[in-house]
């Protein structure tokens, strides 16, 4: 099977989260692996959910090489497609599909990469991969295996096949999910005075949120932290006084940053009305640039691109937010075939020539780490 095949077979499977149902299509890959001399273990969310831990290969000189990816996809939206999000549709050189770009072409590509290589791995460092549920909701899959202990064995470093275009990525912002509370007394609606406004309160907090400023400098690569309100809720009924009200908070954090302190130093600026909750946590990644293995993946990648790679960050998270620290801070790398702008968008789709340079970039950086 090659990349696009196996690109279109992920395709073919629903997996939208929610609910997830990444069981069929993990299995899927699961036997495949095991097929190409793979040790394949799951470890399940609730629901049958399983993530996918891949080994071969292994050597006391070096720890493997870790690829990882996520199988659910986000929702299709409202807006009609114009190709069956779940056929795998070739046309005009792309491969439509959700999750075609986010990111079961990148799990295809590294997928494909290490089972043309496993015949030649047994006695070199070999290759980990970690294929995750769960990462569209906050990178459950990725935590779930990382709260399991020795699950993850060790790796060296990451490759992360999310989609940036093959163009190397070195980290990511953090990603601090609050929700803000705030309650109050209920009282009928024509005799406020006797109630105490949780909307109210609520409505003062996003109007300070608009000037909260994070006191730290802009990363010369990732940018500013940023602040967004998402979400606001609250009240029972029109005529009265309602006596709680929820706003959602997306914080983008920076490496330097550590979310508890930006969690405290919110809670203190909003004050006492105002009562903040976790609803995500993942602290951002970022590997020197200058780091050796890295210089490498950008040698690998400056014939692919036509020029030697600069210094990138990706906008979203990824499981390496869970993954890097669970593997000791090892050096990491966001590189997968599909476009990042197509991520999460009707009709997404990824072009097929990158799917197999991606192929190609993968199978190189994984010989140069085994030694071939």
């Amino acid at each position: 099977m090659n990349v696009l095949e196996l690109t279109r077979a992920l395709i073919g499977f629903d997996t939208i989260n929610p609910p997830g149902a990444e069981g069929i299509c993990a299995r899927q890959v699961g036997r495949l692996l095991e097929e190409g001399g793979f040790t394949v273990t799951s470890h399940e969310l609730p629901d049958e959910r399983p993530s996918l831990i891949a080994r071969i290969g292994g050597s006391p000189v070096r720890p493997p090489l870790c690829f990882t990816g996520h199988l659910d996809t986000v929702p299709l939206g409202a807006q009609p497609w114009r190709h069956d999000p779940f056929a795998g549709e070739v046309a005009g050189g792309r491969v439509y599909g959700r999750g075609s770009s986010d990111m079961k072409g990148g799990v295809a590509a590294f997928v494909t990469a290490a089972l043309r290589l496993a015949p030649r791995l047994a006695g070199t460092p070999g290759l980990v991969l970690v294929i995750t549920a769960g990462e569209e909701t906050g990178c459950q899959g990725a935590q779930h295996l990382a709260a399991l202990g020795g699950a993850l064995g060790q790796a060296g470093a990451i490759v992360v096949g999310e989609p940036t275009g093959n163009y190397p990525c070195v980290g990511h912002k953090g990603a601090l999910w609050l929700l803000a509370r705030t309650t109050g007394v209920t009282a009928h609606g024509s005799m406020p005075e006797h109630g105490d406004n949780a909307v109210l309160k609520a409505a003062r907090a996003v109007t300070r949120l608009e000037w909260f400023r994070f006191g730290v400098p802009p990363h010369p690569v990732l940018g500013a932290p940023t602040l967004n309100v998402g979400l606001i809720s609250g009240g029972m009924n029109v005529n009265s006084v309602p006596d709680t009200a929820t706003i959602g908070i997306d914080v983008r954090t920076l490496p330097e940053q550590k979310h508890r302190a930006v969690l405290e130093r919110l809670a203190q600026y909003l004050g006492d009305e105002v009562r903040l909750a976790p609803a995500m946590d993942t602290e951002s990644v970022w590997t020197d640039p200058d780091d050796p293995w890295i210089q490498e993946v950008y040698d690998v990648a400056t014939p692919v691109l036509g020029a030697r790679p600069g210094v990138r960050g990706a906008p979203y998270i990824t499981d390496a937010s869970v993954l890097t620290p669970a593997y000791g801070g090892v050096p990491t790398v966001i590189l997968g075939p599909g476009e990042m702008a197509q991520a999460h968008q009707t009709d997404e789709y990824c072009v097929v020539r990158r799917l197999e340079e991606a192929v190609a970039l993968y199978e190189e950086i994984a010989r140069r780490w085994c030694g071939l």
